[in-house]
């Protein structure tokens, strides 16, 4: 319960923070998702994750692709 308390509360910090679509973090993958419809810088993040106790060890940025339904469907 302890991590997934935490979890959610960098989530809830990220959220708070920046106008964002989604979040989805894994404890077990040690990563956070972010999806937004602009870039957020990395020391904005790492800033917001401070009093959360979680610490950003890396980052990356990409556009976002929606996937497709069995891949068929354009």
């Amino acid at each position: 319960v302890g991590s997934e308390m935490c979890i959610r509360d960098s989530s809830d910090a990220i959220r708070k923070a920046f106008p964002v679509k989604k979040v989805t973090a894994s404890h077990t993958k040690g990563q956070a998702v972010i999806v937004a419809e602009s870039e957020i810088a990395e020391a904005d993040i790492a800033k917001a994750l401070e009093p959360t106790g979680y610490r950003m060890v890396s980052y990356s940025c990409a556009p976002y692709q929606k996937k497709k339904l069995f891949g068929i469907f354009g």
